[in-house]
């Protein structure tokens, strides 16, 4: 009986928080509302209640979520044979360039996305960026040539470009940090 009771409980979260990012994407952050998510998951909004105490709450689960799937990506990156260069486009690919597609570019409110990751959930994203070091040093080698490699990075996306342009400047910006 628990054990249907957790694999439920799983599949419950699993649907909030896919119904969240949607329509966190389609309406941003400040206009989706829990009767907007309950909606998308086809449950109540008394259930989403006892699985998270606010929208705050899902938004950083909806961000750990992806985060998480992005560490994992990283990791097989990293595991990967290859030159420092190649293991640096690996590893921003997974980080960067493989989530900006959906999560920014096509997403109809992906800019409003990007800004709200940091202004409402600051630690978590602060335990991103030191994860990202910590990948990007596992490359680099050289933790303060990693920290300008990744201050570098958030430059490249500060206009929002679509995603042939930012892997062209990722390519050249790496080009100018890796010597194989």
């Amino acid at each position: 009986m628990q054990k249907k009771t957790v694999g439920r409980d799983e599949k419950r979260r699993r649907v909030i928080l896919d119904s969240a990012r949607d329509c966190i994407l389609k309406f941003g952050y400040g206009k989706c509302s829990l009767e907007d998510i309950a909606k998308q998951a086809a449950i109540s909004r008394p259930l989403i209640y006892r699985k998270f105490k606010s929208k705050e709450e899902i938004f950083g689960a909806v961000l750990e979520d992806i985060f998480e799937a992005q560490y994992r990506a990283a990791e097989k990156a990293l595991a990967k044979p290859g030159s420092k260069r190649e293991k640096l486009m690996s590893l921003y690919e997974a980080l960067l360039l493989d989530p900006w597609k959906e999560l920014i570019v096509d997403a109809p409110m992906g800019a409003e996305f990007y800004e709200a990751c940091s202004r409402v959930t600051p630690e978590i994203d602060e335990g991103r960026r030191k994860i990202q070091l910590k990948y990007t040093q596992d490359v680099l080698g050289i933790k303060e040539v990693s920290e300008v490699f990744m201050l570098a990075v958030d430059g490249l996306t500060r206009d929002l470009p679509a995603p042939k342009v930012l892997r062209r400047r990722l390519e050249v910006l790496i080009d100018r940090f890796v010597r194989d």
